[in-house]
């Protein structure tokens, strides 16, 4: 059973900095691309942050590109996402997702991610 579990949310003024963490089991992680997506309220979920099994050429969203960095650790099957220069608009949802294979998509909004964690909410005050 694929489990995804995101800690690291909180509440943080502006211009700081958060560290997200994503725990997985139940598949082979280090085969599988991951990813970070955010759903802030009354809004879709979008993406934010992706990266192949390999880790190598991750991709970003231009909202975050320049503050936020993804990185992975197979030996661990953990994910991270640090956030730097946080602004009130980065406040949402965090969600830590997974695909089957070790691409993703950029053709579809969930960029081919077939599992997804409950999230962990960060919290921007201006």
């Amino acid at each position: 059973q694929v489990q995804l579990v995101e800690s690291g949310g909180g509440l943080v003024q502006a211009g700081g900095s958060l560290r997200l963490s994503c725990a997985a089991s139940g598949y082979t992680f280090s085969s599988s691309a991951m990813g970070w997506f955010r759903q802030a309220p009354g809004k879709e979920r979008e993406f934010v942050a992706a990266s192949s099994s390999s880790g190598d050429t991750p991709k970003y969203a231009d909202s975050v590109k320049g503050r936020f960095t993804i990185s992975r650790d197979n030996a661990k099957s953990t994910m991270t996402l640090q956030m730097n220069s946080l602004k009130s608009e980065d406040t949402a949802v965090y969600f830590c997702a997974a695909a089957r294979r070790g691409w993703f998509g950029t053709l579809g909004p969930d960029y081919g991610m077939d599992y997804w964690g409950k999230g962990t909410l960060v919290t921007v005050s201006s």
